[in-house]
């Protein structure tokens, strides 16, 4: 092996244990309210939707009522991650998390996957964009699915709050679709039904 090669095979790992951080770092910072730690971990004109971009309108954004002031205590446990680079500077991934929410009288549950693009910018990785799905959200005393799938009280209610895992992941139509539907519902209670493969 190539001097050249072996040294792209090293920052390929540096680059891997580096992005490895970014979600545990994350999950810490949101348990423990860090702010600062928490948006740093964004590149510096993140993409903020209607609070703006950058850093700043970040930490306004998760300050927020909707977002972190809507539980008190939380904890999120950090799964597994998968990695997939464009190039040596720019990279995608999954983030599987179980995430703990005191609401209250509720301790809601949530299964999470994040869906990640990451990027380096002056040798340091960052979170360019997170896009966050779930599979569920239920009092820890509730079984999901029973009666909603998203059913975290008082909250988060409506079609636009609706997880969107399983089915938006690209492979889950094209699998249940080779079933019958007395097939998926013999192993699901509800079951998202599939479309019709296009032609």
């Amino acid at each position: 092996m190539s001097d050249q090669a072996l040294l792209a095979r090293m920052e390929r790992v540096e680059a891997q244990l580096a992005i490895g951080q970014l979600p545990a770092r994350y999950a810490l910072a949101v348990d423990s309210r860090d702010l600062e730690g928490l948006t740093a971990l964004f590149v510096e004109d993140v993409d903020c939707g209607r609070w703006g971009s950058g850093r700043e309108a970040l930490q306004v954004y998760y300050a927020s009522e909707p977002v972190l002031q809507a539980f008190y205590r939380c904890v999120h446990q950090i799964c597994g991650q998968t990695l997939d680079f464009q190039d040596a500077d720019h990279a995608t991934g999954t983030v599987y998390c179980r995430a703990e929410h005191e609401d209250g009288d509720h301790w809601v549950v949530m299964a999470i996957c994040y869906f990640d693009h990451y990027e380096r910018r002056d040798g340091q990785w960052y979170f360019a964009r997170r896009d966050e799905r779930h599979w569920y959200s239920t009092d820890w005393l509730q079984r999901p699915g029973a009666p909603h799938w998203q059913n975290w009280p008082g909250k988060y209610t409506g079609e636009r709050f609706q997880p969107r895992l399983p089915a938006s992941f690209p492979t889950w139509q094209g699998f249940w679709s080779r079933t019958s539907p007395q097939q998926r519902a013999s192993v699901s209670r509800q079951p998202c039904e599939p479309k019709e493969p296009s032609k």
